[in-house]
């Protein structure tokens, strides 16, 4: 038996790796560094400021570079090609990001690298399902390993730079210690570790698995056919449906890393703590493709919606004990193989080939480019609604809010979302 396709599902799965170990290395510890006061070594950005940095800056990225990069790889360049260079550019970015302290800088430098990075999510998922036989089997367990890379990330950086003398405990990250004298500050250098594993991963792209463009489509442009898909009753559904979700998924990294700090949490355990969540991701995306096919895409997507609810009530029980809190984070594994993982495996089915890149890619402006946006406003307003004057900042009543909001998005996806006859047998 040929190796080939052994060694072809490794690639993949590295490649998965290494694009979300960039991702994990810096981003949920981003919050906590923008928020934290200069004094304690933060830059003291305002919510406001802080959602406009990670909320508006990548819906800008989300919505503009996909028109320019899709179209790319779709119909110009190897799809690799373009990765590589769009990860290489990205990871400079990210570099010089780490030594500034203004806002303004913060906001064009966050705006630049989300151009730059969010059009390699959909284009790392196209070139993965570009070389798989049996997707709805195949791409979770490839999948699964960019949810190793995001926890290996996150712990190698806060284990080995933010703290010192570990030793064993028995929840994650397992090996503790004291944090290093101006930890706060040290959270900055996570930017440059994503930097230097970005020119990692752009040098391995150059080994993927060749992945041309579709010179044979037949039509001018990818994306007029790609957006065509939203006239298809179920594809648009799922993206009203993601819509909302993605706002209320993006508010999660706005205000966990302030909330744990808030609950008790040290500076150098809250990126490992949210790992918890991508613990029980990798055991969902693992079972992914079985649930698809015994449950079909609209029980599986219901169950990671409505999970976006139950993890927002346990986070609104603000007096439960800290590890509860954290444990809950469990959850998150549900709300994302259940819902976005398997949202892009059926926008891959109901595609034609040749815009299969465009299509992902278009979905991927909803929910990394719509969502977001409305994520930084509705997180600013909640907080200013939610704190008294010369008061605390209410939690509890902010992720109940985010609650009721995610079953509203559960029942409208059960109601409208409807088995279409041509995929009766997984949509069922």
């Amino acid at each position: 038996m040929s190796n080939k396709p052994i060694l072809v599902r490794f690639r993949l799965s590295l490649m998965m790796f290494l694009q979300y170990a960039v991702w994990g290395a810096w981003f949920p510890l981003a919050a906590r560094y923008l928020s934290a006061s200069v004094e304690n070594g933060g830059l003291g950005f305002s919510s406001q400021q802080i959602g406009m940095i990670l909320g508006l800056a990548g819906s800008i990225g989300a919505v503009s570079a996909p028109f320019i990069a899709g179209q790319i790889a779709d119909r110009y360049f190897s799809t690799e090609r373009v990765l590589a260079f769009l990860i290489l550019v990205g990871g400079l970015v990210k570099w010089y990001t780490a030594i500034q302290t203004t806002y303004k800088s913060w906001l064009l430098l966050s705006i630049l690298y989300s151009v730059l990075y969010m059009p390699t999510l959909a284009l790392s998922n196209s070139i993965t399902f570009s070389h798989l036989t049996d997707r709805d089997r195949d791409f979770p367990k490839i999948r699964v390993w960019g949810t190793i890379g995001w926890i290996v990330a996150s712990w190698v950086f806060a284990m080995f730079w933010l703290q010192k003398q570990l030793g064993w405990q028995w929840m994650p990250p397992f090996l503790v210690g004291p944090e290093v004298e101006g930890v706060t500050r040290r959270l900055a250098d996570a930017l440059a570790f994503a930097g230097i594993l970005s020119i990692i991963y752009a040098g391995f792209c150059l080994f993927l698995p060749n992945t041309p463009p579709k010179k044979n489509a037949t039509e001018k442009l990818a994306f007029k056919k790609a957006f065509a898909l939203l006239q298809k009753p179920n594809f648009a559904v799922l993206v009203l449906a993601s819509l909302i979700v993605s706002v209320i998924h993006q508010i999660y990294f706005l205000q966990a890393g302030p909330f744990l700090s808030h609950i008790g949490l040290k500076d150098s355990q809250i990126g490992p703590a949210t790992t918890i969540g991508q613990f029980a991701e990798i055991l969902t995306m693992a079972f992914l493709g079985y649930f698809i096919k015994r449950l079909g895409f609209r029980r599986v997507i219901t169950i990671g919606t409505f999970a976006y609810f139950a993890r927002y009530v346990v986070f609104g029980m603000t007096n439960l004990p800290i590890w509860l809190i954290v444990i809950s984070q469990a959850f998150h594994g549900f709300c994302y193989a259940f819902f976005f993982a398997a949202a892009f495996i059926y926008v891959d089915k109901v595609a034609d080939e040749d815009v299969r890149h465009s299509a992902q890619t278009v979905f991927g402006i909803i929910i990394l480019g719509g969502g977001p946006v409305l994520s930084g406003f509705l997180s600013g307003a909640l907080k200013n609604i939610y704190t008294p004057e010369g008061g605390d900042f209410n939690f509890s009543q902010f992720w109940y809010t985010l609650a009721i909001i995610g079953l509203v998005a559960t029942i409208f996806f059960v109601y409208f979302f409807r088995p279409e006859a041509e995929h009766n047998s997984t949509e069922a």
